[in-house]
């Protein structure tokens, strides 16, 4: 008999659950042998409310372990997430959506009530149509991390997370240990070159490949930073690498930040200015600065801007 865990999808693409079973043959044991799985909407046909609806509150099974996806955008995902909360001993946050809001926290940047109007009366549906409002879980007034509603033990981010870190966490439960875990940035295992500022003071957009040859390793190859390119390596938790160098630097483009910030409390876009301006770029050559909380919007970092009022003559 294995640890009982159960697992659930809160606001989320499944690319969290893909990664699990990207484990690939070290997965079979863990599942046959370690877990006792024992909810998992993904996996299995287990009911919220009983197998025939005979219930009348949500029911999660106790369960050692629990792991949840995804952020915390409506009101059916907390009542999921306060439920995991309560039955599971150890709850474990996987992927950046859940660790720090992820790509759906982006709408933390715009007034909730106009983009939810925008979003159903746009020109390729009926002008008159109404937004759905009936058996429709209600949305929360932002997207939440899950740490910021329920208390978290484990926070494994990643868009998505590292399917060899997905491993290390659950036999590290298994055994009785500490995981071992990466706790530098993306900067800390990027092999690139380095050679101090760069020779540009503003930023280039990815229009055009980075200067590198073709074939040569990556330690040959300059930093992207000092490139002009907007690599967030320095402001992102490690974690992506796969046998050495970071995913995106392994592709010779930037890092896009999908790890979220070194520090728990982190916010990269105020890290990421202070980093541009150590290597002599104007933090006014970012197009978008918002864009830089496009994985990290949650715990307050991403805000609707307020509308400047236009003085009338």
């Amino acid at each position: 008999m294995g640890v009982t865990t159960a697992l659930e999808w809160l606001g989320s693409c499944s690319g969290c659950e893909i990664a699990i079973l990207n484990i690939g043959e070290a997965l079979v044991p863990i599942i046959t042998e370690a877990l006792d799985i024992v909810h998992a909407p993904v996996l299995m046909d287990h009911k919220y409310f009983g197998q025939c609806g005979e219930g009348v509150t949500l029911n999660i099974p106790n369960a050692v372990v629990g792991i949840v996806t995804g952020g915390v955008s409506n009101h059916e995902h907390l009542e999921v997430l306060e439920e995991m909360r309560e039955k599971c001993q150890v709850l474990i946050a996987l992927g950046t959506c859940a660790t720090h809001g992820g790509i759906p926290a982006l709408m933390n940047g715009q007034d909730l009530g106009q983009a939810v109007a925008d979003i159903f009366s746009t020109e390729s549906t009926d002008p008159g149509a109404e937004i759905p409002n009936i058996e429709v879980p209600a949305l929360l007034d932002r997207v939440y991390a899950c740490d910021e509603k329920v208390k978290i033990d484990m926070q494994l981010p990643g868009c998505p997370p590292n399917p060899e870190l997905i491993a290390e966490v659950i036999m590290s439960l298994v055994e009785g240990r500490d995981p071992v875990l990466p706790g530098k940035s993306v900067c800390d295992t990027c092999p690139t070159r380095r050679e101090g500022k760069g020779d540009v003071d503003k930023l280039k957009r990815f229009l055009t490949n980075a200067e590198f040859k073709p074939g040569e390793p990556l330690d040959k190859m300059r930093c992207l930073l000092e490139q002009g390119y907007l690599c967030m390596g320095p402001v992102t938790a490690a974690g992506c690498a796969k046998r050495g160098a970071p995913s995106c630097i392994s592709a010779r483009v930037p890092c896009r930040g999908c790890f979220g910030p070194v520090r728990k409390d982190g916010n990269q876009l105020l890290d990421m200015m202070n980093a541009l301006a150590s290597n002599g770029i104007d933090y006014k050559s970012v197009i978008d600065r918002r864009s830089i909380l496009r994985f990290s919007g949650a715990h307050g970092t991403l805000r609707p801007l307020k509308k400047k009022v236009v003085e009338e003559d």
